[in-house]
């Protein structure tokens, strides 16, 4: 299975490790909440099935990747995948879920809102939905691939305005994420410094997409390069979740349907 861009970090690239470790913890983080049907939205290449499978009575996971889905069919043939592209979410019943979870999918999607309606229309009364995105506090430059990303009141105000419950936490890092990311941070500063113009923020994100996968992946070859223990140490259990969603790395946002 290929990796696309750097926004798909991979578990086989050692210089991802800290952020495939960051991306899996959410799925660690899932378990307490994750019972009877789930269904996952944007299940990429299937980092978080083995976390979950066995917390639930069947798993459904949707990517707009055809490639993607072809190989997890193959992988778990026990379960249902399903290529799509969102919203809506089509071929799936209203009421259908327990639990629903969708992990760095929302910055993504240009209708978040309608995003949302569709999370709620599926999940069952009683059901629960988790959501995680980047808190965009602590981030350290524009990311192309997004359409968007949101503070903690920005995310729990659209939110409300959908669900009946609304829940926000955060995924923080402890001291040793936290060398890692202040170590990123000073990197993308020197590079970003030649960017006297701001076009990062100026130019269209089609024109960016390019140039940032290149500078991504030379700065977290260059993060290793400069700490490789530190980058390979880093494990999901480094990453905990916080009721302080201000000073998280991501939020993790619990929604419920009454």
């Amino acid at each position: 299975m290929g990796v696309y861009t750097t926004e798909i970090a991979s578990d086989r690239i050692p210089s991802d490790n800290p952020i495939h470790q960051r991306l899996l913890q959410a799925y660690y983080l899932a378990r307490p909440f994750i019972s009877g049907k789930l269904l996952e939205v944007g299940c990429g290449e299937g980092r978080g099935i083995e976390v979950l499978k066995d917390y639930c009575t069947s798993y459904t996971g949707l990517d707009k990747i055809g490639e993607v889905i072809s190989s997890l069919e193959d992988k778990y043939p026990e379960h249902t995948f399903l290529q799509t592209t969102i919203p809506p979410i089509r071929g799936l019943e209203d009421n259908s879920y327990d639990a629903i979870v969708t992990f760095q999918v929302i910055e993504h999607i240009r209708e978040d809102k309608e995003f949302l309606k569709e999370l709620y229309r599926l999940l069952r009364p009683g059901g629960v939905a988790l959501v995680t995105t980047p808190n965009i506090r602590k981030t350290l430059s524009r990311n192309p691939w997004h359409i968007r990303e949101y503070t903690p009141e920005e995310l729990t105000k659209l939110a409300g305005e959908v669900f009946d419950e609304v829940d926000m936490k955060g995924v923080r890092g402890n001291e040793k994420v936290m060398a890692y990311y202040e170590m990123n941070k000073e990197s993308v500063r020197k590079i970003t410094r030649f960017d006297v113009f701001n076009l990062q923020y100026r130019l269209p994100s089609a024109l960016l997409r390019i140039p940032y996968d290149v500078l991504n992946r030379l700065n977290r070859n260059k993060l290793k390069d400069t700490d490789d223990d530190l980058v390979k140490s880093i494990t999901h259990e480094d990453y905990l979740l916080t009721d302080d969603a201000s000073e998280a790395l991501d939020l993790f946002c619990i929604l419920r349907k009454k």
